[in-house]
């Protein structure tokens, strides 16, 4: 049977016109992308935004004082200048402990308990960074989701950076915006306990380990260094199954604290149980830091170990600069280029040729 001629027009291979697509690009970008960018703010406006309580503002104030943009460090620099004399006037608590033993969620108990109290409370939660992407996921405010949406809170993630001890580079300053924004409890949390972990009390008042039982570190008394900075022992998930096991790790820990010499500025640190999830010993943590407090502003101790701290970021912000400038200078990275591919051919040893460049940078060390 002969193909039947169909007329072009009828042809249903032919391309319907169809309608009119839209734009890729959102309408909106019509006039560019800096319409989307937030307006760079002056240190004045930043300031008055802080002292109002304005906490948008304090999240891009710290925002400003993490950044490595030289501009930026600038403009930082004189923002936590200006912040610092309605700074000083709040309880600085450093909260660190073994992966799993539920700091999170202890902070976020024990922070609404303190507003409860009347206090507003600021929590700087430290999480680490990637040693191979630099990326952190800094996940803690959704697991402080009561805490971090609570007027008189404020909750601020930071990457470490790959800063020793857990610790933010901008830890210390962003304390002291939180002080001026009008928080008067400050928590800083850590990443966990580590052997340069002891970085924290650098920074805080009054120093707490959260533990669990059962972790086998009751019997070796953990890493040294973190248990003779401790103010305070905190055995936590104490409820249902685990309390037996609390008690016992209690008493563990309070034998391992004996061993440990008196602390200079005369208190005693205390082992407690507490289980953040039915709130049962948290009053009694919180007895224990106003006790700390009380008795070391009557002894001095608490304006003085202030004073120290201050001091010591003073040489860390030195050695900090010194390093930044030695490794950013164009003649350094050239010789060191030289000197590493030296050492691999085992020309000369990593020693010696640190030695040469510290002397090419600092001329001054030959004499």
């Amino acid at each position: 049977m002969p193909d039947k001629k169909y007329p072009k027009d009828k042809s249903a291979l032919r391309v319907q016109q169809g309608i009119e697509q839209p734009s890729a690009m959102n309408p909106a970008l019509s006039g560019g992308l800096h319409r989307f960018k937030k307006d760079r703010l002056s240190p004045e406006e930043l300031l008055q935004g802080i002292l109002s309580g304005d906490r948008g503002m304090l999240g891009r104030a710290i925002t400003l004082i993490e950044s490595e943009l030289p501009l930026e460090k600038q403009v930082a620099e004189k923002l936590v200048h200006d912040c610092l004399p309605y700074a000083g006037k709040s309880v600085r608590l450093g909260i660190t402990g073994v992966p799993g033993a539920g700091k999170s969620t202890f902070i976020e108990a024990f922070g609404l308990q303190m507003i409860d109290k009347g206090h507003r409370v600021a929590v700087l939660a430290i999480d680490p960074s990637s040693s191979r992407s630099k990326g952190s996921i800094l996940g803690d405010k959704t697991r402080m989701e009561a805490l971090s949406i609570h007027p008189d809170a404020f909750v601020r993630p930071s990457a470490t950076s790959g800063t020793l001890g857990g610790v933010a580079r901008a830890t210390r300053e962003s304390v002291i915006l939180c002080e001026a924004a009008g928080f008067d409890f400050i928590i800083v949390e850590t990443v966990g306990v580590g052997q340069s972990e002891t970085s924290v009390a650098q920074i805080v008042d009054f120093f707490l380990l959260l533990m669990l039982a059962g972790g086998g570190d009751e019997l070796q008394g953990i890493k040294r260094g973190i248990m003779e900075m401790a103010d305070l022992i905190v055995i936590n998930k104490a409820d249902g199954d685990n309390l037996t096991k609390a008690a016992l790790a209690k008493k563990e820990f309070e034998n391992a604290l004996h061993l440990f010499p008196a602390l200079p500025n005369g208190w005693n640190p205390r082992v407690l149980t507490a289980s953040a999830l039915t709130g049962k010993g948290l009053e009694e943590v919180s007895r224990e830091i106003e006790n700390f407090v009380n008795l070391t502003n009557r002894s001095g101790w608490f304006h003085e170990n202030r004073q120290q701290q201050s001091l010591f970021l003073l040489r860390e912000s030195i050695t900090r600069s010194l390093t930044d400038g030695f490794f950013e200078n164009q003649t350094i990275r050239q010789q060191l280029k030289v000197y590493e591919q030296q050492i691999r051919e085992g020309k000369i040893s990593p020693y010696e040729a640190a030695q040469k460049l510290l002397e090419s940078y600092f001329p001054e060390i030959k004499k």
